[in-house]
C-alpha cells in the first residue's frame, strides 16, 4: 500500500519536536513565548511594559494620575537553517523507509541540530549581557568556584529580589570543578526540573537548578556555515577563534525568551523526487532567542579569563 508521505511528514515531526525538548538543554526557553505575537514572515513581536510608580493618596482630590506604556517591539528571527537528504529508492523500500527515514532524522537532528540550537542560544545570551556589562571573566577552581557563585547570584537577587527563580547553565568540565569544591555538599541537593511537559530530576545549588551543558555549546561566539561556500560544505557550526569559553550563565528562569517557529519536515517519494531515483527528505528549522529590555538585569554570565 502506498505510504501518505503527508501524514507521515507529520509524524516523522511530531517525533523530532519531542526529542528537542529532551535533548536541547535550552528547550525550556521555548516555554516563555506565551506574550509573543507571530503573524509569519521573520519577524516577532514582544510587549514593553513600563508604569509610572506611587504617588502620595490626597483626601480630598484622591489619585493622582500616572502613566502606563504598553507598547510591541518588532525582533528579528535571523536564524533559517534547513539541509535536504536522499535515500537511493534501492536501499530504502516502500517497507523499510519509515525506519530508515526515522533513523537519518532522529540522528540528524541529535547530533546536528541540537547543539547548533543550544550553542546559538548561549552564545547569544552572552552577547546580550556583555553589552549591559554583565560578565565576569575568570578561571574557576574547586576553592573560589562557591564564592564566585554567590557573589554573582546576589548581584542578581539584589536587583530583582529572591523570589525570583532562578537557573544555572554550566559547562559540563566547571560542573566537575563544583562537584570537587570544599563542603559542597552542604549546598547540593535534588530538585525536579520542568521543559514543558517534560520533568527531569537536576542538581540544584542553595534551591537554584543547575543544568550541564557540553562545553561545545558553551562559547561565546560560533559560525555557522552556510553549507555550500567554499570551505563550508559540510555545514553545521563551529566556535570561531576569538571565543570566549563560557563558564556558567545566572539567569531568571523566564528572562530567555526562544522561538523555534519553522520546523518543517517534507518527504517526496522516489517517483516524485525529480532529481534523483530516491526518497527525498527536506528539514527546515527557523529559530532565535531574544532577552527583554527589562530582563536583562536578571542575566550574568561568567567567562573564561
Amino acid at each position: 500500500m502506498a505510504i501518505n508521505t503527508l501524514e507521515m511528514a507529520k509524524l516523522f515531526q511530531q517525533s523530532l519536536d519531542k526529542q528537542m525538548l529532551v535533548g536541547a538543554t535550552s528547550g525550556w526557553m521555548e516555554a516563555n513565548a506565551t506574550q509573543v505575537k507571530y503573524n509569519g514572515g521573520d519577524t516577532v513581536r514582544m510587549p514593553e511594559i513600563s508604569t509610572s510608580g506611587l504617588a502620595k493618596y490626597d483626601r480630598d482630590k484622591g489619585f493622582n494620575q500616572g502613566a502606563v506604556t504598553l507598547k510591541y517591539e518588532d525582533y528579528k528571527l535571523t536564524q533559517d537553517r534547513g539541509r535536504t537528504f536522499h535515500l537511493d529508492a534501492m536501499d530504502v523500500d516502500e517497507s523499510n523507509f519509515i525506519a530508515a527515514a526515522g533513523n537519518v532524522m532522529g540522528e540528524f537532528q541529535r547530533v546536528q541540530v541540537v547543539p547548533e540550537v543550544d550553542a546559538y542560544r548561549y552564545s547569544k545570551i552572552a552577547e546580550l549581557a556583555k553589552k549591559v556589562e554583565h560578565t565576569t571573566e575568570a578561571e574557576p577552581a574547586k576553592t573560589t568556584i562557591l564564592e564566585m557563585l554567590d557573589d554573582e547570584i546576589t548581584k542578581i537577587q539584589d536587583v530583582i529580589g529572591e523570589n525570583s527563580g532562578l537557573v544555572i547553565v554550566m559547562s559540563t568540565p566547571v560542573r566537575t570543578i563544583l562537584n570537587n569544591a570544599k563542603d559542597i555538599q552542604k549546598y547540593l541537593d535534588v530538585g525536579e526540573f520542568s521543559a514543558g511537559e517534560l520533568k527531569t530530576k537536576v542538581k540544584t545549588y542553595n534551591e537554584i537548578p543547575i543544568l550541564s551543558v557540553p562545553s561545545a555549546r558553551m562559547k561565546t561566539a560560533y559560525n555557522f556555515n552556510d553549507g555550500s561556500t567554499n570551505g563550508q560544505e559540510k555545514g553545521g557550526f563551529e566556535a570561531t577563534k576569538e571565543a570566549k569559553n563560557i563558564n556558567w550563565i545566572i539567569m531568571a528562569r523566564n528572562a530567555p525568551i526562544a522561538i523555534s517557529k519553522t520546523d518543517k519536515i517534507r518527504i517526496f517519494a522516489p517517483d516524485v523526487n525529480q532529481k534523483a531515483d530516491a526518497w527525498k527528505l527536506d528539514y527546515r528549522k527557523f529559530h532565535d532567542l531574544w532577552i527583554s529590555k527589562n530582563s536583562l538585569a536578571s542575566v550574568w554570565v561568567n567567562l573564561g579569563a
